[in-house]
């Protein structure tokens, strides 16, 4: 087995977080003359119908997310050697087990999951916990727009708030 220990690995959802992350993670390969990987995980739901299992597979729509969120990432052009990998399994244990033999993990601050407003998606928080390897977690425009808006909300919603520090 052949295990790259200077490659920065980046999770890929197809959210546009992760998204950003690729792009980021891209740079800091070139920069740093290091392989690049992207990685995608799927599993199938706990509750499914027989007759679908038979008809859809999560591992092709796990590919095609990847292909697309590449795709967005670099307008078609992605690095010449970007190794796409896409496992069976749940995203925070397979991205920490992977973090074991990389220099680097990257991810996007938020996936398509959880509450809006939270800083970081709970695939973030448990790989920036428990990750073998440094864990670089890239933040959007996006995500400081959406943190600003949930602020204004609140600040509207106090008792008397206006939502402005105007007097």
């Amino acid at each position: 087995m052949d295990i790259n220990r200077d490659r920065i690995v980046v999770g890929v959802d197809g959210s546009s977080s992760s998204v950003a992350a690729l792009r980021y993670a891209a740079r800091m390969a070139t920069a740093l003359d290091a392989p690049l990987e992207a990685v995608i995980t799927w599993s199938y739901p706990a509750f499914v119908d027989p007759y679908l299992v038979a008809h859809w597979s999560p591992e092709e729509d796990a590919e095609e997310a990847l292909a697309a969120a590449i795709s967005r990432a670099f307008d078609d052009d992605p690095p010449e050697d970007l190794v796409r990998t896409v496992l069976a399994g749940p995203p925070a244990p397979s991205l920490i087990d992977l973090s074991k033999t990389s220099a680097m993990l990257v991810l996007g601050s938020r996936g398509h999951g959880g509450f809006v407003g939270m800083l970081l998606g709970s695939v973030s928080a448990a790989c920036a916990q428990h990750a073998h390897c440094p864990v670089l977690i890239v933040h959007t425009s996006a995500d400081a727009d959406e943190q600003a808006n949930d602020e204004d909300q609140q600040a509207n919603d106090e008792p008397g708030g206006s939502g402005s520090d105007a007097a």
